[in-house]
């Protein structure tokens, strides 16, 4: 299993990460966008089909990033337009791709990223940060703290677990999203940078994963920690 992550991993994560099995690839900085995310997975990449290894990459990200896709037999396609530094020009890769749903706010979507998902069911959502604001248990099941993004997927009949925001770290900024806190490494483990134990939420989270059979493992024993999620093929 491949799995990326942020450059800026800690030692202690990466660690852990290596004892599950996985192999990781770090997605390097992209200069165009502000330090705080600047490395983070779902804003300069996202997973198209696990099944068909195929994901789509910001179009200015290293040519050697993208010598370690094919090295490793992984499809892509790039961003038709560059990211920029201010919202809404560093969302256009930042959805929620499921099996049959496409979340984001559409209005900023790529073109190159829209035209790859027009077979599915398109949910629009004022946030633009979707995925970092999403955290998936299972193609029905998710977690946020955005309101939009609860209300909107109620009326597709989603499990959501609604949190309050705050209480995860991201430097450079207040807090931040409990999207990029961790990620998928099966459909039964949920791996995460920081514990639970650490979480104000933790306890409902940990509810919310046994309700859906899902175990979580922590990467280190720190405050929740977002790293711009946690992608896996």
């Amino acid at each position: 299993m491949i799995c990326f992550v942020d450059y800026r991993i800690s030692i202690i994560e990466e660690k852990s990460l290596k004892n599950l099995g996985v192999k990781i690839i770090k997605v390097p900085p992209c200069n165009n966008l502000y330090n705080a995310i600047k490395g983070h997975v779902d804003i300069q990449l996202n997973i198209l089909s696990k099944i068909d290894k195929k994901v789509i990459v910001q179009k200015d990200i290293s040519d050697s990033f993208k010598k370690e896709l094919i090295k490793n037999n992984i499809n892509f396609i790039e961003s038709k337009n560059s990211l920029g530094e201010k919202y809404p020009s560093n969302i256009a890769l930042n959805s929620l791709i499921l099996d049959n749903y496409f979340i984001h706010n559409l209005n900023f979507s790529d073109e190159n990223l829209l035209e790859s998902q027009k077979n599915k069911t398109l949910v629009n959502v004022k946030q633009g940060y979707t995925k970092c604001s999403s955290l998936v248990v299972n193609d029905n099941s998710i977690i946020t703290s955005d309101k939009g993004i609860y209300n909107s997927l109620l009326k597709h009949n989603f499990d959501i677990l609604l949190l309050p925001p705050g209480d995860i770290v991201l430097d450079g900024l207040e807090y931040g999203f409990i999207g990029g806190t961790g990620g998928l490494i099966n459909p039964s483990t949920m791996v995460f940078f920081g514990s639970l134990e650490k979480y104000a939420y933790g306890e409902e989270v940990k509810k919310f994963l046994k309700k859906h059979n899902v175990t979580p493992i922590y990467l280190s024993n720190s405050k929740l920690y977002d790293r711009g999620s946690l992608f896996t093929l």
